[in-house]
């Protein structure tokens, strides 16, 4: 199943982000058969980052969240997250 995780973090949580920036980014890699696309979000171009989103293929929900549960970036007192199964419209890239 295709599911989104949207996260958003509190202002402490930009320290967090320095400290464990590698060992995140190591763990997308590690785990990008399921974590198809990752960033980060900000509210304009050049600001701090306030959260940031996932798209994943996995089994089930719970997949999902043990998943997310065990990055480096997970710190439920500075990050949430919601995950919402997406329906993708088109299979084939759209050309705009």
């Amino acid at each position: 199943m295709r599911v989104v995780a949207v996260f958003t973090d509190i202002p402490e949580m930009l320290e967090h982000r320095k400290q464990y920036g590698q060992a995140h980014l190591d763990f997308l890699r590690e785990n990008q058969a399921e974590i198809l696309v990752g960033g980060g979000l900000r509210d304009e171009e050049g600001s701090d980052y306030v959260g940031g989103l996932w798209i994943m293929e996995v089994d089930s929900l719970a997949r999902a969240k043990a998943i997310i549960e065990s990055d480096p970036y997970y710190m439920p007192a500075y990050r949430t997250y919601t995950l919402k199964v997406w329906g993708k419209a088109f299979d084939e890239p759209v050309v705009i």
